[in-house]
């Protein structure tokens, strides 16, 4: 699924027709992943809420919605995937809905994304040295995809302020898929760390591991106002 959203945000490289069709297969990948974790949705009214828990849920149920009405208005905007679909809702509020939703949707994966990290690396002996070795390169990585976040004008896509898109259609390929990448990273990073910091600060958590993620993302934060304040292009 990460790999079909990174597609789909390269509407330059991609062109029209593989968008709506990679649009297509996110929609039925994102039914199977749903179905195959249908007890996840069993269990929502069960048992107690922990800080991780609470933003785990708050996060997966504005995915799913971000995602499902991108869906919606993709197809309502639909030439070639579903066409029998076009003007299932009115095609300017659509294009504008699905501009905003389709940055939200990115963004939320990200998020998503890190949330998960701490508990798919829970197995690796890793030292902490390690981790902070391996931390470090995805902080200033993330540092860069805050910096293009802004530079791109992904904030104002998100809050309607642009009702089209502006691509760069001259940009290469691989840059384009370099800096979609990074942008997801940022928000990955994000999510991790509020997870290891969700759980540090929870009943049986050591308040003390809490330190390195809030500096990995300070880390982040100052490399991306950094590039900012010196005018350093994100490249």
């Amino acid at each position: 699924m990460t790999l079909v959203l990174l597609c789909l945000m390269a509407y330059q490289v991609c062109g029209e027709v593989l968008h709506e069709w990679g649009g297509v297969v996110m929609t039925l990948l994102l039914i199977v992943h749903h179905v195959l974790n249908r007890r996840w949705y069993a269990s929502l009214f069960k048992g107690r809420y922990n800080a991780y828990r609470v933003v785990t849920a708050a996060v997966n149920t504005l995915l799913l919605g971000a995602i499902a009405l991108t869906a919606v208005c993709g197809m309502s905007m639909s030439a070639h995937a579903v066409p029998f679909l076009y003007g299932l809702l009115p095609v300017s509020f659509a294009r504008r809905c699905h501009l905003a939703l389709s940055y939200w949707s990115f963004v939320l994966m990200g998020f998503h994304l890190g949330l998960h990290i701490p508990a798919m690396t829970a197995g690796l002996k890793w030292s902490g040295k390690t981790k902070t070795a391996l931390s470090l390169p995805c902080a200033v990585i993330a540092g860069l995809g805050f910096r293009l976040f802004l530079k791109n004008g992904l904030p104002d896509y998100m809050l309607f302020r642009t009702p089209f898109a502006f691509f760069d259609y001259d940009k290469a390929a691989v840059r384009v898929f370099a800096e979609n990448l990074a942008e997801l990273i940022a928000f990955a990073l994000l999510g991790a760390c509020c997870a290891k910091v969700c759980k540090a600060c929870g009943k049986n958590g050591r308040k003390r591991s809490a330190l390195l993620p809030l500096l990995l993302v300070l880390l982040s934060l100052g490399i991306a106002a950094w590039l900012e304040a010196n005018g350093v292009s994100a490249k």
